[in-house]
C-alpha cells in the first residue's frame, strides 16, 4: 500500500545574508578611500565668464571673494591678514592642494591679487582664478 505524503519536509529555508553585507562594506571602503572632499568656501559669487575657462579638475582649496571685498573659505569669513595662515594649515592636511579662488564679478581686482599673493605665500604651489564658462547658444 502506498502512502501520500502531504506534508513537506524539512524546515523554513534561510538566505545567509553575511556574504552580501561584507560585500557592501568592501564596497563602502572602497568609496570612501577613493573619494576627493572639496571644501566649498560658504558663499556664492557671481563669477565672470571668459571664453578660454577650462575645467580644472582637482581643486581642493576654495576661496571667495565677495563683490563688498569679504574672503570666505571653508564657510567662514576670513580676513585677508589671516588667510596665510589658514592656506599654510590646509595645505599641511593635503600638501598637493591647489588652490582656487572664486571672485565676484564686482570685487574689487586689489583683494583678488592679496588673496593670490597670500595662498602663493602659504606655499601653495598651483593658484587659479575661476571664472565662468560662457553658455552656448544654438546656431
Amino acid at each position: 500500500m502506498m502512502r501520500l505524503h502531504t506534508r513537506e519536509e524539512g524546515g523554513a529555508a534561510a538566505i545567509n545574508l553575511t556574504p552580501l553585507i561584507d560585500m557592501v562594506f568592501i564596497l563602502l571602503i572602497f568609496f570612501a578611500v577613493n573619494s576627493t572632499f572639496v571644501k566649498f568656501p560658504g558663499v556664492d559669487v557671481e563669477q565672470p565668464v571668459a571664453k578660454t575657462a577650462t575645467v580644472q579638475q582637482a581643486s581642493t582649496i576654495l576661496i571667495a571673494v565677495t563683490a563688498s571685498g569679504e574672503v570666505w573659505i571653508d564657510k567662514k569669513k576670513v580676513d585677508v591678514r589671516r588667510l596665510r595662515g589658514v592656506v599654510e594649515q590646509m595645505l599641511v592636511e593635503s600638501p598637493d592642494a591647489s588652490v582656487v579662488v572664486l571672485s565676484d564679478e564686482d570685487a574689487r581686482t586689489g583683494v583678488v591679487v592679496e588673496v593670490i599673493d597670500q595662498a602663493r605665500l602659504a606655499g601653495a604651489a598651483k593658484v587659479a582664478l575661476a571664472a565662468a564658462e560662457p553658455e552656448q547658444q544654438d546656431q
